[in-house]
Order: structure tokens, then C-alpha cells, then sequence
């Protein structure tokens, strides 16, 4: 997170005058120090990684390492002020710090937060079935602790299937400021330890307890990135680590170099630390873990490079009045540029090119320095909170803090009858859909020429909250549990059929339900999380990785005490596989589903898949809530996949393979919308009211498999 601290940053220096002293206990600036131009060099990198991540994270799939590069910063410039104040005055006036944090925190902050919960508020601007997650993170996020509710609930494959909030990038600005809480805290502890058992070494205690609570730190974020890495990337003192970095070399002058030869090469290898990992890690990379050291030791690197002889070295590059610009504005770019790319598909007439992306990432800077003119720098100064004291600043914050979560609510009152009626619009729809309505439109003869008149079921605002309800079944990322659930009759002679798999074999969940209950079959169930029915691995490292193989080694223990007439089982296409001795990730793949299958199939269980359904860039309900559906399509090459399912299940004896993609693409171009139904609930998970309309030929490409077994 970029603080929009910009206060002039050294190192504490232990030896001050008397004068000196009682001049910083009369004023609230209590330190005279030299700003350090590098650092705001900095962090214009990191906020630049950051940006043109999520604009663009196939060029650089490691930007997010942009967040740990102001982690480390904010240790240092804060640390530095913190031990200035304690040398000069012997203690740390916490009302006057978390005032000053507040005054230059807040109000670019609630002003981004109130622009989103306006947003939420209009069903024009974001879709409708968002607004519960919508209205929770920008409450989360305006108290500070929007990084615990993701924590919390990180886990949770299903509900981070679709697309984040607009305020999910709060997550960095509550740890930081969950820093500036402890912070002064733990120098003040540190003091008092000195005080009490170590007199005269005030200053070498808050060493040592920082350099302690660092190490923990790091400690506890490798451990627990191993363990149980989806909430470890946003917990509080899994991170505290990077802080302390900063901190240290505020604290211990023998880190800074001074050299100009020493200081050159250091300053150079940090920024080339810092490129090399915004463009070689990935969503795949573990993290933070030990991963995490890369960045926070590049970004100490150049901070800790103080020689500024020489304008080649990267003190002086860095201090270039356009890198000085975008660290300026770096608070408030960071503010702005997320909810401007979530927003924006959704407006109507903001196309989605190459063009508009460009324009988008222009006006990101355009507001973060109308937002750095006319809203951190006023109220910085603002005499009436400045004059007066510090609990009149965290008191007025409180009140706009109350405010903004207030706005938020009221997003959710004026929505929430729109939202119940969609809830109870999809039930309807499921229990009574058109004639010829969705897959019917194209694989039944009798319904070829079916207009439905442009209309789209589920509206594409609301497609979101059209998924499966059995959550109980469903194993997310770290659970290894072999859970079953079991649904339809219950007679001794009922046939037995099975639905194992990841997500894509979830969300047909509901349809087999149906066809169960329809035919007298008793359904065995067995998912999870992005992890197929598959013997290769997957490319996943940590807790993940061996979470999925522990959970497939469960299953098969329990599949091998059970009988069944037949097997379905789906999954997505481009998980990714580790090549596992194979000439490619692909053909690993597809040997592990043959493998897998076999469990079933040398007893002579049937087994029958199906190819997957495409995968977009993005949800196509963000085009289909502004545009006409014909717009919205997608080009064959683009969205479908290579399936290795489906090329495991050729010529493979006892497999039979159902193919759909005549449904959702012609021979060039994929569609969002068949047969007046809403394929997408998100990027490539099926509305479970689309699913429904294959139940036909899914039950009977079991039927027809059933005699075979029985």
C-alpha cells in the first residue's frame, strides 16, 4: 500500500541539544529531517508495478510484489519519525502520530470508498447480485480490517470464482494501518523493557525487540504460507516482517552505505531484484513465504543505497522530477485504479479495447492527482483539526469513517428488495424455463428457430447467485477431507451413480440432483476446489498442491469400498498440470485422468465425462449488462480450449465423452447467451439455469451406459 505519508524521512539521531529538545516538545512536526528523494523514487516503482499488474497481468505477472515494496518503505520512513520523536522527547505521543496518520489517510480513502458505495448503490454501474460482497468489504475496508474479512474468508474457492470487489485492494492499506497501531506500541514496550532492566540502552532495546518481532515474523509467514497460504498472503503478522526490514535500517546505520562503488552496485541490484520478480513470479509463485524475501530485500537494497555523487546512480535516477510525480501521487493512484478497472466494463458506453484500457489508466492518474491537489494536501494542514487536539482529528475521522459505512448500508436497503426478487426469480426460472429453452435450442430438432426476442435468463446483473447451494460438499483449497454427500432414493436396488471432480463438476450439481430425484438413482458425490479427478499433479506448490493429492489419495481409499453403475466427472481444462515426466503438461494430464479412471473401469464401472466449456477473460455478464449479446461474443480460439479430459476419453475403453460445443460455439465464435438462457455466472462457471437445459442428454448418456454395468 502506498502511505501517503511524505514527511521528510532520516535516520533518528541520538545525539540532540538541549535547545533541541525542548524545541521539538513545543511543536508537532517535532523533527527537523531531510527528505529522501530515492525513496519517493521507490515508490513510484512500486506503485507502477502494482497498476500495470492489474491492467495488465500477463505482462507482468509479478506486479503484485509492488504492495511489499511500500511495506518496506512505510517500515522505514515511519520507524525513523517514531525513534526521532523517542530519542528527542523519551516518549511517543500516540494521539498526535494516529492523528497525523489519519488526517493524511483518511480522506483520500473514504472519498474512494464513498465513490464505490454510490456505485453499488446503482444497479447501472455494478450488477446486482455483487452488492452483498460489495457492501461487506466497503465496510471492512472503511474500519481498517479488510484484510481479516479476506483472510477470513480466502479460502473459499466458490465465492472468489467470479470477480473481486472494488475495494478488495483495501486489504494493504488495513495492514498498514494495523502497522501504525502496533507499531508505536512495540518501540513503546521496548522503552519501558529498557527502562526497567536495561538503563541507558533505550535505544539498542528497540532494536533488538523490533529485530525479535521481525524474525518472528517471518517466521510465522513461511510456516504458515506452507500451511495454509490462502489466508497467509493477507494476516497481519505474517506481513510484519517487511515492516521490520524498513525498520532495521532505519535503526542500524552500519545497513545504510554510504560508498559510492558499494552504494552503486546495491542500488542497481535492488531495482534489478525488483524487475526480475515483477516479471518471473506468478499467481503460481508461493507467496509470501520465502518468495517474499526477494522484493522486501530488493526494496531494502535501494533504500539502504544513500551515495547520491553520480547522477548514473539509481539515488539520483530515482529522484528525477517524473518519478518524484508518480510517487507523489502514488497514495491516491493506488485508491483509484482498482475500482476504475472494475467499474468500468459496466459502463455503458466505455468499450473494452486496448484503447480504453489506455485511456482508463490516464484517468487513473488524472484523479490521483486532482485527489493528491485538492484532498490529501488541504486537509493535511486543515488549521481547524491541526490547531486543535489530536482527538478532534480522530473524532471528526470517526464520523466520516460512520458516514461512509453508512452510505454502504444504504446501498444495501435501496437494493435489497431487487435483490430478494432476483433470488426468487432464478427459483422460478429453474422450476418452470421457457420452451426450447437453452441447449434445447440447439440439440432438439423441434425447437430450431426459436426466438426469444433478445430477453436473457438469468438477467446478466444478477447471474452471479445463480450457482450451487450444497457448499457442504465442496471441499475448498486446503481441505483434504474425502467428503461425500449422497442425494436421491434411497431403495436397496437404485442404481449408484457417481459425480466426482473440481468445480466444473460442481456446478452441475443441481442438474444431477434433478435427473437423480427424476430416475431413482442415488447420487454419490465427491469435489473439490480446483483440484480434478486426476492422478498427475497439479502445478501447485505448498499447502495447495499437497492438499489436492491428499485429498485424491482419500478418495480413492474411499471409492475403493464402494460400488457404483457409473461415474460422470468434469473439470476444468486449463488447470495446469506439472509435466510429471511427460513431454508436456497437456499429455501428463491426460495420462492422470486415464489413470484415474481405470479405478472404475477395470471393474467395469462406466465411466462418462464431458468437454469443458469455454473459458473467457472475463465474466461476459460485464458485456451483456451494457450491450447487445451480439457484441459480447467471443472467438472460438480464444475462449475454447484444448481439453485433455477430452483427449484421454478418445479410444478409451469404458469412457464415453459428451461433447456440448456445438451449444456454446459455432465453428468460429462462442456465445455468451443460447437459447434465450445465460450460459455464465462468471468467467467460466455455468449458471446452474443453463446446466439444467443439458440434463436430457446427460441422463442419457448415463442411461445408456447403465446396462453395461448392471
Amino acid at each position: 500500500m502506498p502511505s501517503a505519508d511524505h514527511e521528510p524521512a532520516g535516520s533518528p539521531s541520538p545525539a540532540r541539544t538541549r535547545r533541541g529538545l525542548r524545541a521539538d516538545r513545543a511543536r508537532e512536526h517535532a523533527q527537523a529531517s531531510r527528505f529522501i528523494p530515492h525513496v519517493q523514487g521507490l515508490r513510484a516503482i512500486a506503485v507502477l508495478f502494482v497498476v500495470l499488474y492489474h491492467f495488465w497481468p500477463g505482462r507482468l505477472p509479478g506486479g503484485y510484489v509492488g504492495v511489499d515494496v511500500f511495506f518496506v518503505i512505510s517500515g522505514f520512513l515511519i520507524t525513523a519519525h517514531l525513534m526521532r520523536e523517542l530519542e528527542s522527547t523519551g516518549r511517543i505521543r500516540l494521539g498526535q502520530f494516529w492523528a497525523r496518520r489519519a488526517r493524511r489517510l483518511l480522506p483520500a480513502s473514504l472519498l474512494v470508498l464513498l465513490f464505490c458505495a454510490l456505485c453499488v448503490m446503482s444497479p447501472y454501474l455494478m450488477p446486482t447480485s455483487a452488492l452483498p460482497n460489495e457492501v461487506r468489504e466497503i465496510v471492512a475496508s472503511t474500519f481498517y480490517v479488510e484484510n481479516w474479512h479476506l483472510a477470513l474468508n480466502s479460502a473459499d474457492y466458490l465465492n472468489h470464482g467470479g470477480d473481486p470487489t472494488t475495494v478488495q485492494h483495501y486489504w494493504s492499506l488495513s495492514l498498514e494501518e494495523q502497522f501504525y497501531v502496533m507499531w508505536p506500541l512495540l518501540m513503546l514496550l521496548a522503552a519501558w523493557i529498557a527502562v526497567k532492566w536495561m538503563p541507558r540502552q533505550r535505544y539498542r532495546a528497540v532494536v533488538w525487540t523490533l529485530g525479535v518481532v521481525t524474525a518472528a515474523s517471518f517466521a510465522f509467514c513461511v510456516v504458515f504460507t506452507l500451511t495454509n497460504p490462502a489466508p497467509a498472503y493477507f494476516v497481519t503478522f505474517g506481513r510484519m516482517w517487511q515492516f521490520g526490514i524498513g525498520a532495521l535500517i532505519a535503526l542500524v546505520p552500519m545497513l545504510r552505505v554510504r560508498n559510492a562503488a558499494a552504494s552503486f552496485v546495491l542500488g542497481w541490484g535492488g531495482v534489478l531484484v525488483l524487475l526480475y520478480v515483477a516479471f518471473r513470479f506468478d499467481a503460481l509463485t508461493p507467496f509470501p513465504g520465502y518468495a517474499a524475501l526477494l522484493p522486501a530485500l530488493g526494496a531494502a537494497a535501494v533504500i539502504a543505497a544513500s551515495n547520491a555523487d553520480r547522477w548514473w546512480h539509481p539515488t539520483r535516477i530515482l529522484s528525477l522530477r517524473p518519478a518524484q510525480f508518480v510517487g507523489d501521487i502514488s497514495y491516491s493512484l493506488y485508491l483509484w485504479h482498482w475500482p476504475l478497472i472494475i467499474i468500468a466494463p459496466s459502463v455503458p458506453f466505455w468499450g473494452l479495447t486496448i484503447y480504453h484500457r489506455v485511456a482508463l489508466l490516464v484517468l487513473c492518474f488524472v484523479l490521483a492527482w486532482l485527489t493528491k491537489r485538492f484532498v490529501e494536501d488541504p486537509v493535511r494542514g486543515f488549521a481547524p483539526l491541526t490547531r486543535r487536539p489530536a482527538r478532534v482529528s480522530l473524532w471528526a475521522s470517526l464520523v466520516a469513517m460512520l458516514v461512509v459505512g453508512g452510505t454502504a448500508g444504504a446501498a444495501w436497503a435501496v437494493n435489497a428488495p431487487a435483490y430478494q426478487q432476483g433470488v426468487q426469480a432464478i427459483a422460478q426460472l429453474r422450476e418452470n424455463p421457457p420452451e426450447c429453452f437453452g441447449a434445447a435450442a440447439v440439440l432438439d430438432t423441434e425447437c430450431a428457430g426459436a426466438d426469444f426476442g433478445g430477453e436473457i435468463l438469468p438477467a446478466p446483473g444478477f447471474a452471479g447467485v445463480d450457482q450451487p447451494s450444497d457448499e457442504r460438499c465442496f471441499m475448498q483449497l486446503n481441505d483434504a477431507r474425502p467428503v461425500s454427500c449422497e442425494f436421491g432414493s434411497d431403495a436397496a436396488g437404485a442404481p449408484v451413480i457417481g459425480l466426482i471432480g473440481d468445480s466444473h463438476a460442481y456446478q452441475l450439481l443441481p442438474t444431477f440432483q434433478r435427473i437423480a430425484e427424476e430416475k431413482g438413482w442415488r447420487l454419490v458425490t465427491f469435489f473439490k476446489g480446483a483440484c480434478p479427478w486426476n492422478t498427475t499433479p497439479i502445478a501447485a506448490s505448498g499447502a495447495f498442491g499437497a492438499a489436492c493429492g491428499q485429498w485424491r489419495d482419500a478418495v480413492r481409499a474411499e471409492l475403493d469400498g464402494m460400488e457404483f453403475d457409473a461415474v460422470f466427472t468434469a473439470s476444468l481444462a486449463t488447470t495446469p498440470f506439472s509435466s510429471a515426466g511427460h513431454d508436456s503438461s497437456f499429455d501428463a494430464a491426460v495420462a492422470g485422468y486415464r489413470e484415474a479412471w481405470q479405478q472404475f473401469t477395470d471393474a467395469g464401472t462406466p465411466v462418462v465425462t464431458v468437454v469443458d466449456n469455454p473459458t473467457w477473460e472475463t465474466d461476459p455478464n460485464k458485456c451483456l449488462r451494457t450491450r447487445d449479446e451480439g457484441e459480447c461474443v467471443g472467438a472460438r480460439a480464444d475462449v475454447l480450449h484444448d481439453d485433455p479430459a477430452a483427449e484421454a476419453a478418445k479410444d478409451a475403453a469404458g469412457v464415453t465423452l459428451l461433447d456440448f460445443t456445438d451449444v456454446y460455439c459455432d465453428q468460429a465464435t462462442c456465445f455468451p447467451v443460447v437459447g434465450g438462457a445465460n450460459l455464465y455466472r462468471d468467467q467460466d462457471h455455468l449458471t446452474v439455469t443453463f446446466a439444467d437445459t443439458l440434463a436430457p442428454w446427460i441422463a442419457e448418456a448415463i442411461e445408456s451406459a447403465l446396462p453395461a454395468a448392471r
